[in-house]
């Protein structure tokens, strides 16, 4: 499977909608990018330009994303997605460099912290 590049411009408004968690394996220890940086899940909220249509993606980035706000709009940096198949299931997963909150965007409650309990699966449907 080959990594894509999303052009994030075309996608709308994007939200946090879940904060920051440790990305873990099954074991429930935190996985690491292939330079030993612990990997983060932020459930991201993409809203189309035209129409009412809300997708929520889970995004994997390396390093602790700082100072998003549950609800608040983020900007996504470099974000990739890769389709997968494991074991007769299939799905896609989306890498990002960075997400970063709007300046003055507000948000829905207070800032995001690492919340307990793994969340190391990918987004995606079952085939």
């Amino acid at each position: 499977m080959e990594n894509k590049p999303i052009d994030v411009g075309r996608l709308g408004t994007m939200r946090c909608e879940i904060a920051p968690e440790p990305r873990t394996t099954p074991e429930g220890d935190q996985r690491r990018d292939r330079e030993g940086n612990p990997q983060w899940i932020t459930a991201v909220s993409v809203r189309q330009p035209e129409g009412r249509r809300v997708d929520t993606i889970d995004v994997t980035t390396s390093g602790l994303p700082q100072g998003l706000t549950e609800g608040g709009e983020v900007k996504v940096s470099n974000l990739w997605a890769r389709e997968w198949a494991i074991d007769g299931r299939t799905g896609t997963s989306y890498r990002a460099d960075a997400i970063t909150p709007v300046p003055g965007s507000g948000g829905g409650s207070a800032p995001a912290a690492a919340a307990p309990g793994p969340r190391g699966k990918s987004s995606g449907g079952d085939a």
